[in-house]
């Protein structure tokens, strides 16, 4: 049950995974340390890092602890270290499992939390159809700290059906289409967990918790920037940050592998939906997307004998449902062979 202990104040677990994040980690753990509602404990999961981004957490939660009040005091940091490497989703599974509040914040290694994250996140979930994930916009800055003039959702290109999809409780369908929820302004309920896990490996585990959340509670987002995120080169997001070349690229790459592994994704969603015992139509859904998936991966390697069956499954409406309607025609089209 989600109940809150200790005088009335809910108890939040930040599951934060690091590898090699020694150069941000200071500056989120005080983002963290500086909370309206502050969590009950930081689970620090290092992934096998060289640098000394576990020791750097210890200190600035030493620092935050011995410089501010009682309630920051009551923060605990606990690590865990993986000796060997296990990649990202395995490593958020193992921080979220340890975790022991009522709800669970994820938290990567190099994002600022605005004061008001987790009050408003857990204000959300507590409130109105009770989801059991709720998740935020982003404002997107650069590694220096300066904001590029752009949020999260901008850059996914979020549309005003999508989002009144929803806040209408109808967040199932937008979500099998692709993907809006991101692990850093994620906050979700413990009880979650059990339909959940374990993670698939073919998943992200933020895509994979948002989608289980819409069939079981419901998903709900806010239009607020709740942290500020870090592009480097490394993690650019979105479609927005694509553009019109980048797009031509996407879609002139082989397919090869691409298009198998998302049939195995979607095989595996069906599977887990079918045991969770979701309402018929999320799994109906969910087996349309599968079909999809499959008549994509099973597309001819000539281009011109791949029409006829693209017009097929455009017609059918699948296209529109389940992937990025005229981008996903475009790119089967237009695919190597």
């Amino acid at each position: 049950g989600d109940h809150s202990r200790a005088g009335g104040r809910p108890q939040v677990s930040v599951a934060r995974c690091t590898y090699n994040g020694a150069r941000f980690v200071e500056e989120q753990i005080r983002s963290i340390c500086a909370q309206t509602l502050p969590p009950h404990e930081i689970v620090l999961s290092d992934d096998g890092s060289s640098d000394d981004c576990v020791a750097v957490a210890r200190r600035a939660h030493e620092a935050c602890v011995a410089s501010s009040g009682q309630r920051v005091s009551e923060i605990r940091l606990r690590v865990l270290q993986n000796q060997t490497a296990l990649g990202v989703t395995r490593n958020f599974e193992q921080a979220i499992k340890a975790c022991e509040g009522d709800y669970i914040a994820l938290c990567d290694q190099d994002d600022v939390w605005h004061p008001e994250k987790l009050a408003r996140l857990v204000g959300a979930l507590q409130s109105g159809r009770r989801p059991s994930l709720v998740h935020a916009d982003a404002r997107l800055v650069d590694s220096q700290g300066r904001p590029l003039g752009a949020t999260l959702f901008g850059s996914l290109a979020v549309s005003r059906a999508e989002f009144n999809q929803v806040h209408r409780g109808h967040a199932f369908g937008v979500l099998l289409r692709r993907n809006l929820v991101t692990g850093a302004t994620t906050v979700f309920r413990r009880s979650l967990l059990e339909y959940a896990l374990p993670f698939p490996a073919d998943w992200l585990h933020d895509e994979w918790v948002g989608l289980v959340a819409a069939a079981r509670g419901g998903v709900d987002l806010l239009e607020w920037c709740c942290i500020d995120y870090r592009q480097h080169g490394a993690n650019q997001v979105g479609a927005g940050k694509l553009g019109l070349p980048g797009m031509v690229r996407k879609a002139l790459a082989p397919r090869g592998d691409d298009a198998a592994r998302r049939s195995v994704r979607a095989q595996l969603l069906v599977e887990r939906l079918e045991v969770m015992a979701v309402p018929g139509p999320m799994v109906e859904k969910a087996r349309m997307k599968l079909l999809h998936q499959l008549r994509r991966a099973a597309l001819p390697r000539s281009r011109v004998a791949r029409l006829f069956p693209i017009a097929r499954e455009w017609a059918s409406g699948r296209y529109a449902s389940y992937d990025y309607g005229v981008q996903g025609v475009i790119r089967d089209v237009l695919a190597a062979p």
